[in-house]
């Protein structure tokens, strides 16, 4: 009879722990703890406390999650909410995955430092040695043909040169690549500036006009070569600190957020609007 009181004790004790270790925070369950096991030493015998609370232990131990563990960092829950833009997915994700995250994350390095490399070069070809596109095709169609005489007239075999031939399909995905990201960038602007939202088509404006002042500072290859190069930094960059540039761009968002709305204020609330119609 003694046996089974205490076989019942102890099911009901574990009962009660592995409801304390699934629904507490570590710090709570642990005062719980400490106050159940000294109830327990003072009501019960020496021996049959020392079981008991063994048991409890071994249970609270095994249940408890391991993230639970230690103690309660309130920065890591500000970094599962403070993420840029409010995004959930990881950098990688959001980048598209597959082999061009990888390119612009540098996951393989020699992949990555080629494509930079090769657009470095191409930038300086045309504007460090001020070589002309027209002049790069020719140089290279001027050298591809002696390749191909030269090997011609020393092949013992009259069709052993290969023939060089671009895949049509390789103009075509490239087409309407190009054409997806156009019509993706207009649909943005359209939306816009039909959403009668004054922030959001301010902020449109202005950086419709910082992009034209940039290009009256620079050249559109010199552009395209910025962003190139950007892409490849800037997001592994990020990565790496993604604390402290989170960190910094909610600063200067919050900055913004009360110019903006001391703006609001003092003068977008006096201009008059228009009624909307009602069906």
């Amino acid at each position: 009879m003694s046996g089974h009181s205490e076989s019942k004790t102890e099911k009901i004790m574990n009962n009660i722990m592995d409801t304390i270790a699934d629904k507490l925070p570590k710090q709570k369950s642990d005062n719980i703890m400490n106050n159940i096991m000294d109830t327990i030493s003072d009501k019960l015998p020496k021996q049959k406390s020392d079981n008991i609370m063994s048991n409890i232990m071994d249970t609270f131990s095994d249940k408890l999650p391991k993230q639970k563990s230690g103690h309660f960092d309130q920065a890591s829950v500000s970094d599962k909410v403070n993420k840029m833009f409010g995004r959930q997915r990881s950098l990688h994700g959001v980048l598209g995955g597959g082999k061009p995250a990888d390119v612009l994350l540098w996951r393989n390095k020699k992949i990555s430092s080629s494509v930079l490399g090769l657009a470095t070069a191409i930038w300086v070809f045309f504007e460090w040695l001020d070589y002309h596109f027209l002049t790069i095709i020719s140089f290279v169609l001027v050298f591809g043909m002696v390749v191909q005489f030269v090997w011609s007239n020393f092949s013992s075999k009259p069709n052993g040169v290969p023939r060089v031939e671009i895949p049509d399909e390789l103009f075509v995905n490239i087409a309407v690549a190009i054409g997806a990201q156009v019509n993706k960038f207009l649909g943005f602007l359209q939306d816009v500036s039909c959403e009668r939202n004054l922030k959001h088509f301010v902020v449109a404006i202005v950086g419709l006009w910082a992009l034209s002042v940039a290009g009256g500072w620079f050249n559109f290859l010199t552009v395209i070569y910025i962003g190139f190069v950007c892409a490849h930094t800037l997001p592994v960059l990020y990565e790496k600190y993604e604390d402290q540039v989170d960190d910094f761009l909610y600063g200067i968002l919050g900055l913004l957020r009360d110019q903006y709305q001391k703006l609001d204020g003092g003068v977008l609330s006096r201009i008059p609007k228009g009624n909307k119609k009602t069906e």
